[in-house]
């Protein structure tokens, strides 16, 4: 496992202008981005070229954009910003194993994306989606980013509300479903503003959900977060131990100095205060014969003890759904259907794999609503009450146009035959 593959520091000159070198090209990119992107379709769907207003007053958008994301990327990576003296946290630019597998799966997701787009829309306008993916993945991430954090935030409500100031925290986390929500909300806004049939834009992206969360998942493999419930390498031969500070390593084989999150969580005396018996795997919350605490068992031993890998169980199963719903394209009745199945399908994946995760920091009822009682059956995570929902509402959709499809008149094709 190797959480941090490289970490280049901000304790030099060089290595300090090196990031602000980088940070400005960042910027530069996005504004070239946004002036390149502009432009629109008239009301009959054909592409409209740009004037020099339009890509002007998009460049300075992105520009703004790309600028606030500089800028909080470098309170992180520089101990001081210059010029404009705010004090930053000086931890340089780590080269996490889960943000390069984060990325690769984005960018593999909208590159298949585009290439689906051509397909989907005939002549000139299939090239205008394709590029309009591109442009889109722009909005998606800023809305997907904005989306995973809120849900962070209202998952934890009660940490932030004791500490509001660690709503802006840089190292805060992020939630998979909250991204979504907001990766979706952007996407009714771009298919609206462009003139696109949102359900057949959201059946070409949906399958590339799957490809890129599939890539997520074993990054969070890599950085030992989302992981599964205490088990036994007997119960469980595949079972996986995250390590300690002191065992990680990077690229280089240099020490790592950055502990597994499951570890963190595991060896938290203050917040793990559960036992375990170790030769079954068993959990509880009070002292019994043969138990020891959970948080001194993984503080001895320098790394967890075995947990399932929920996140390669995920990653497989969302390279099925990828499949199949790439397979369906072509016997698919209506516009929606696809993306129906998803809502359906992924419910019951993310449902089933969260019966194995044993991170207590993802949030369930009892830690939204206190009446839960905390070891009641229906304490269920809040994944598995918005995958309620959402098969809930994939269901919905596609029974209503099932339905809709159905009373459509048919074609007499004996009529046809005589003729």
């Amino acid at each position: 496992m190797l959480p941090v593959l490289y970490r280049l520091r901000a304790d030099t000159e060089g290595a300090r202008f090196v990031i602000l070198a980088l940070a400005i090209a960042l910027v530069a990119y996005v504004i070239y981005s946004g002036w390149k992107g502009a432009g629109g379709v008239d009301a009959k769907g054909n592409p409209v070229e740009p004037t020099k207003e339009d890509r002007r007053n998009r460049a300075i958008i992105y520009g703004l954009i790309g600028v606030a994301l500089a800028g909080w990327g470098l309170t992180y990576a520089l101990p001081e910003i210059p010029i404009l003296h705010i004090k930053g946290k000086g931890e340089g630019i780590p080269i996490h194993t889960y943000g390069l597998l984060i990325g690769a799966g984005f960018l593999t997701a909208v590159t298949a994306a585009a290439w689906v787009s051509q397909r989907e829309w005939p002549g000139k306008l299939g090239l205008e989606r394709r590029d309009q993916q591109f442009d889109f993945a722009f909005w998606a991430f800023v809305g997907g980013i904005v989306g995973s954090r809120v849900l962070f935030i209202i998952v934890n409500w009660k940490d932030y509300a004791a500490q509001p100031s660690r709503i802006f925290d840089l190292g805060g986390g992020l939630v998979f479903y909250g991204g979504l929500i907001g990766a979706i909300i952007a996407a009714i806004w771009f298919t609206r503003k462009n003139g696109i049939d949102f359900w057949r834009w959201a059946d070409v992206c949906i399958p590339m959900v799957s490809l890129g969360q599939a890539f997520g998942r074993l990054g969070c493999f890599s950085a030992g977060c989302c992981w599964g419930r205490i088990t036994t390498h007997a119960k469980a031969p595949f079972a996986v131990e995250f390590p300690g500070a002191g065992l990680v390593k990077d690229l280089f084989g240099n020490a790592g100095g950055t502990a597994s999150l499951a570890f963190q969580s595991q060896s938290d005396a203050l917040n793990e205060t559960r036992w375990v018996v170790e030769s079954t795997g068993e959990v509880t919350a009070q002292a019994q014969a043969g138990a020891v605490r959970i948080s001194e068992w993984a503080s001895q031993h320098g790394h967890t003890l075995p947990v399932h890998p929920t996140q390669l169980y995920e990653s497989f199963g969302q390279i099925i759904l990828f499949v199949v719903l790439l397979s369906m394209r072509r016997f698919r009745r209506f516009h929606g259907q696809i993306i129906a199945t998803w809502l359906m399908c992924y419910a019951v994946l993310r449902s089933t794999v969260e019966l194995f995760r044993g991170d207590l920091e993802r949030g369930t009822l009892h830690g939204l609503v206190n009446a839960v009682p905390f070891d009641a059956w229906y304490n269920i995570s809040i994944s598995q009450f918005i995958s309620i929902c959402m098969f809930s509402l994939g269901a919905w959709v596609m029974v209503k146009n099932f339905r809709q499809v159905n009373a459509l008149p048919k074609p007499d094709l004996a009529a046809l035959t005589a003729a």
